[in-house]
């Protein structure tokens, strides 16, 4: 199911408090920059497509190690995990 042009509401939704700050517009501005500088085609992968993924693992990364019920055993931290699992990094990315 689609929400506001992305893949799901949980991508659109972690999307959307990623691109509100500007701290956080310019660091993956600059990983962006770095892993597509970086990036080799390979004999799967496309140099994008090498890339998108590489980016797309990074901010996924970021994500899960500034979770602040990570750790906790609660509904809340089931529920937040449970929706992090869904969202699409790729498309972020």
């Amino acid at each position: 199911m689609s929400y506001n042009g992305w893949s799901n509401y949980e991508t659109w939704n972690v999307a959307l408090w990623l691109d509100n700050d500007q701290g956080t517009q310019d660091m993956l501005r600059e990983w962006a920059e770095e892993v597509w500088k970086d990036a080799e085609e390979t004999p799967y992968l496309t140099r994008e497509q090498y890339a998108t993924r590489t980016l797309a693992d990074q901010i996924e990364e970021y994500i899960e190690e500034n979770n602040p019920l990570a750790g906790e055993a609660s509904m809340y931290s089931d529920i937040l995990t449970a929706n992090l699992h869904e969202v699409n990094w790729g498309e972020i990315a």
